[in-house]
């Protein structure tokens, strides 16, 4: 007799639950990778915004952050999860271990009490490596859960709520910081004025945790993959070798050129055809459609900063010292300067020189 079961063999092509399951579990992942970078750049734009207004000279871009379109906002976030989602993990979890090792030794060849500028390059350029390391940290530790669907669904909502913490915060700065930190009168923006410089160390203290978790996921979910040592080894020694080139090539690279966008393209154009070549041998051809989506959401990603990936080649930028923007009290003529410094203000000077 012709039974319902029966029918289901012959169709074993079609995407079952499981499948669906599992790119519904992917798309939380990417989502919520999308929110984590969103939240990273949210900050960095807080940062440099602060660091423009404390230099006079930085007007123009000071205007190019306080630009703000929610639409386009909107299509960079939903952009950037769809390229997280379909990235997979092994690709991802390969991005995650480049980037770290990157980082590593970019932050042993800097000197001691220098290097804050390279430290903001590497943020800058690490953002969408943070999202696969989001991603490969949730796949991980999420991975044979009963309750994964809801584990997930409860992360979303939690980097949705941070992320748009991260919004508002980024939104009143740019809007009303200038007068509140001159008038002394919000709480947010003079922490800011006498905290700006320990942001970048916050950020970076809180990237080391997420990337040391990513690593370990990364590496553990690249080892599933082997049935023996002998093909683990077949995979990681070669790949051990191009990461090692592509790091002195990074270090070189840095060494000859400023730091652009247009270098950065480069930089992602060598990296991805580097991995793009040992998958090719390694790997299988999903890897290979994965390094193409993962070149989409660096450029993506570098997109979104190409404001502040110019502030960064400018020399002596950020200002070291915070100086608070002088507000003129109508009637009085009166000027408020920084209490940290000596100079006599432009103003005063000129009303002397008019007085003699």
């Amino acid at each position: 007799m012709f039974s319902l079961p029966s029918l289901f063999s012959w169709l074993p092509g079609l995407p079952s639950f499981e499948w669906g399951s599992s790119l519904f579990h992917s798309l939380l992942q990417g989502l919520i990778g999308a929110l984590g970078v969103s939240v990273l750049n949210s900050l960095l734009k807080v940062y440099f915004f602060v660091a423009c207004v404390n230099d006079p000279q930085r007007q123009p871009q000071k205007q190019r952050l306080r630009a703000q379109w929610a639409s386009l906002e909107a299509l960079h976030l939903a952009g950037l999860a769809l390229f997280l989602t379909v990235v997979g993990t092994r690709v991802a979890a390969l991005v995650v271990l480049e980037f770290s090792l990157r980082a590593v030794s970019t932050v042993l060849s800097l000197g001691k009490g220098s290097g804050d500028k390279e430290r903001l390059q590497l943020y800058l350029v690490g953002q969408f490596s943070l999202g696969c390391g989001l991603s490969c940290g949730l796949s991980f530790l999420q991975e044979g859960a009963p309750r994964r669907s809801l584990n997930l669904l409860l992360s979303l909502g939690l980097a949705a709520l941070l992320g748009w913490a991260a919004w508002r915060l980024r939104r009143h700065i740019c809007s009303l910081y200038e007068l509140h930190s001159s008038q002394r009168y919000c709480g947010v923006c003079l922490g800011l004025l006498a905290n700006q410089h320990s942001l970048p160390r916050l950020l970076g203290r809180t990237l080391a945790v997420a990337f040391a978790v990513s690593d370990l996921a990364a590496v553990a979910l690249i080892n599933q993959d082997f049935l023996n040592t002998s093909e683990a080894v077949r995979f990681w020694m070669p790949l051990t070798i191009c990461y090692t080139l592509l790091v002195i090539y990074m270090q070189e690279e840095q060494r000859q050129h400023r730091f652009s966008l247009q270098g950065q393209v480069q930089t992602v154009l060598v990296r991805m055809g580097g991995l793009f070549i040992l998958l090719m041998t390694l790997g299988r051809w999903l890897d290979l459609l994965g390094i193409f989506f993962s070149f989409l959401g660096e450029l993506c990603c570098l997109a979104g900063t190409r404001t502040l990936i110019d502030l960064c080649q400018i020399q002596g930028f950020p200002s070291q010292r915070p100086t608070v923007t002088a507000a003129v009290t109508p009637g009085k003529g009166s000027t408020v300067t920084d209490p940290c410094d000596a100079r006599p203000s432009t103003p005063a000077r000129s009303r002397s020189a008019v007085g003699s």
